[in-house]
């Protein structure tokens, strides 16, 4: 089910292939080899094939046995020259080429970026966020070493950076080349899909709240589970429900070990893994808010999604979900349980005046639109495509590798203005 960056990728490659295929080659790598064409219908079966898994179509199995065929055959076409050649073609039909990464994936190994570099291409990549760097104590060590050398490679090589708030670019900022050096920064909020509501998947009778995000620690679940332990052994039954739609994650045995072993949430918290868009809007709609108490967040897609479908949200007092929230959630921090369970309790009631205060702010919120996020990106591509020639390429240091990254097919571009 495709989350996060990977429904960016999935927008950025719609966005090309309806508006001006012409300009574009779509790329894959590998761990190892350079960048390789792949046709335009060929992605157009990803897209369609993705698009069916995330909004629960018919065939389901079948959608998924289809994205495994074609990701195997992704990977099969990195060893094929014909795709390379494509390439080579795609870059001598236009002077102004830009490389454009829209995923992290295999940017700790920039070698085919330099390579591209050295042939004139500029290399625009997307920053989605800092967190494994940043905040190294929620991702695995490796993935923290891989993370620091995207961000090494991003910096040293990038022609300009795409980033969807001013909260990463302030963050971005101190690693970046100061001066004429320094990489222009494209800040462009993401676009918000709004699915349709499926009216036919089962809601709670009682009143309930939504958490969406993978089960692990940085999203502080256990905030919410001893919460809820509080609740139901205060109130019982009569406690409102709590819903974690989300795969779990790692590193999270306390939290399993309440789901799993806490007697006090028994029937008052559920689970839900893999849930297609339209029945994640219908669980939306009907909760009595969102509940995203996060620690850390490169943009914070739930809650611009549950705003979106006009659901109200309780949230971190982080920057980056307060320019994505504006003044419409609540906002607090991740540490205050006591704040959380008398929010979540006065949400939970009827007629909530603070629930209905935050719907009339709701009416006034800004829903960011792809069709707004490309109107930003277009014209300042073809700036970055045009500006003078690429400067001479830096190496940089990729360090030893700890872990290879499996082959995956990143949205990547060579785009000629």
């Amino acid at each position: 089910m495709p989350t996060g960056i990977d429904r960016v990728e999935l927008a950025y490659a719609r966005y090309w292939l309806e508006n001006d295929p012409e300009r574009v080659t779509f790329v894959v790598r590998g761990p190892i080899g350079s960048v390789v064409a792949v046709p335009h219908g060929f992605v157009g079966d990803i897209i369609h094939t993705l698009d069916t898994l995330r909004l629960g179509g018919l065939g389901g199995q079948d959608s998924v046995k289809q994205a495994s065929r074609l990701a195997r055959s992704a990977i099969a076409r990195i060893g094929l020259s014909r795709g390379a050649r494509e390439v080579t073609r795609a870059l001598g039909a236009s002077h102004e080429n830009v490389y454009l990464l829209v995923s992290h994936t295999l940017a700790d190994r920039p070698g085919p970026i330099e390579a591209l570099r050295r042939k004139g291409v500029k290399f625009v990549p997307t920053v989605h966020d800092l967190i494994p760097a940043t905040y190294p104590e929620y991702a695995s060590p490796a993935g923290t070493a891989r993370h620091h050398r995207r961000i090494e490679a991003f910096t040293t090589l990038a022609d300009g950076i795409i980033v969807s708030s001013k909260a990463i670019a302030r963050e971005l900022l101190p690693h970046l080349p100061q001066g004429a050096d320094r990489p222009p920064i494209l800040t462009a909020p993401l676009g918000i899909d709004i699915p349709l509501s499926d009216p036919s998947f089962p809601i709670p009778d009682e009143p309930y709240f939504v958490c969406i995000g993978t089960i692990e620690p940085r999203k502080n679940h256990l905030l919410l589970l001893n919460t809820w332990r509080v609740l139901g052994e205060r109130l019982g039954s009569k406690a409102p429900k709590l819903l974690l739609i989300g795969q779990r994650g790692w590193e999270n045995e306390n939290i399993l070990d309440m789901l799993d072993r806490c007697p006090a949430l028994v029937g008052l918290v559920r689970e839900y893994s893999g849930l297609p868009d339209r029945a994640l809007a219908r669980l939306l709609q009907g909760a009595r808010a969102l509940l995203f108490p996060t620690f850390a967040e490169g943009y914070g897609l739930p809650l611009a999604e549950a705003l979106s479908l006009g659901v109200p949200a309780i949230c971190s007092d982080l920057p980056v979900l307060r320019e994505v929230g504006q003044d419409v959630p609540e906002y607090l921090d991740p540490l205050d349980g006591l704040g959380w369970r008398r929010l979540i309790l006065s949400f939970a009631e009827a007629d909530s005046r603070i629930r209905q205060a935050q719907l009339r702010r709701l009416e006034h919120w800004a829903l960011s639109t792809w069709e707004n996020h490309f109107a930003l990106l277009d014209p300042w591509l073809r700036q970055v495509a045009h500006a003078g020639r690429t400067a001479d390429v830096p190496r940089v240091h990729a360090g030893p590798v700890t872990v290879a990254p499996q082959a995956k097919m990143p949205a990547a571009f060579v785009t000629g203005s």
